[in-house]
């Protein structure tokens, strides 16, 4: 019973992760049909929207204390507004597949800030997997034009403010409930872009409609399936199995990203961008400190106390 309990904990994981990988295909898609700043605010609203209503729903909800506020406004701000509003303004200058690896190195330009604001220890390996990484994005950018670096820059931007977001998600997590935290995120993010919306893109509601019955299926699946239940289920699954299992599954996400963009958009993936992207996997693993914990862990196993109780 135990191990399909797992297996069905895998299966959510793996589902969550194929759902991350498509919505950045799924949001190159819609910058095709709307006014991309409108269309973000909208949807991030709508996940906004569905993610607390099931707080609301399941009695989560808490009141904040001044720095919990602080700090869920800052995540607010720059891991919602900040970061879809470039790389939302990226997709509708580059590819998918462009946009996907370089958002793969949001883990180690995680570690970089958790070194520089939270004290973590920065050792040789993750050093090496931290210029490993960063070495496989500038693989990646083999070959393209003018036109669509400038989006390349963009959603280097929303990869870097994410990764900036996770050190005040981490403080404010301590105490207050993630799925609660993720919610008001969205909400706070969602004002955010509509505000902007409202300064880029004045009068634009009115060309959120007419579109294909098609992409509002997908605007809805990007909205509510990948962005809203997507986070709570990956939240459950970490609650099951821990953060060390699940954080594996994350570098699936720029995989499925890759494929996706390749069969939905018909993108060309080059040579390039393939060894690119397996640098920066490598890159993350060390650069995040993963490879060195498991290391770590099995010479702990393999040592003289644990040989004892083996053989006792």
């Amino acid at each position: 019973m135990k191990e399909k309990s797992l297996l069905f904990t895998y299966g959510i994981i793996f589902f969550v992760v194929i759902t991350w990988g498509l919505n950045i295909v799924m949001v190159k898609v819609l910058v095709e049909y709307f006014p991309p700043v409108t269309m973000t605010a909208l949807r991030i609203l709508l996940a906004g929207v569905v993610a607390m209503s099931m707080i609301v729903v399941s009695m989560k909800m808490r009141k904040l204390t001044k720095k919990e506020w602080i700090y869920t406004i800052g995540g607010g701000l720059l891991g919602i507004a900040a970061h879809h509003y470039f790389l939302t303004m990226g997709l509708t200058l580059t590819n998918a597949s462009n946009a996907v690896v370089i958002l793969a190195l949001v883990p180690v330009t995680t570690s970089i800030f958790a070194v520089i604001f939270l004290g973590d220890r920065l050792t040789k390996w993750r050093l090496l997997g931290i210029s490993l990484a960063f070495s496989g994005v500038a693989l990646t950018q083999g070959g393209v034009q003018e036109a669509i670096a400038l989006g390349d820059i963009y959603v280097f931007v929303s990869m870097v403010v994410q990764a900036l977001s996770f050190i005040f998600i981490r403080k404010a997590t301590v105490t207050v409930d993630p799925r609660q935290m993720t919610s008001m995120m969205l909400l706070i993010g969602a004002v955010g872009v509509l505000i902007v919306s409202f300064i880029l893109e004045p009068g634009s509601l009115v060309y959120m409609v007419g579109a294909p019955w098609g992409v509002y299926v997908i605007f809805l699946i990007s909205a509510v399936l990948s962005t809203a239940i997507g986070h709570f289920l990956f939240n459950a699954a970490i609650k099951r199995i821990g953060a060390g299992q699940t954080a594996v599954f994350i570098n699936l996400v720029p995989f499925i990203g890759l494929v996706g963009s390749a069969i939905f958009l018909n993108e060309q993936v080059y040579w390039y961008q393939t060894l690119g992207f397996l640098i920066i996997v490598v890159g993350v693993l060390f650069g995040t400190g993963y490879i060195e914990r498991t290391f770590m862990k099995k010479k702990q196993g393999n040592g003289p106390l644990a040989y004892k109780d083996r053989a006792g």
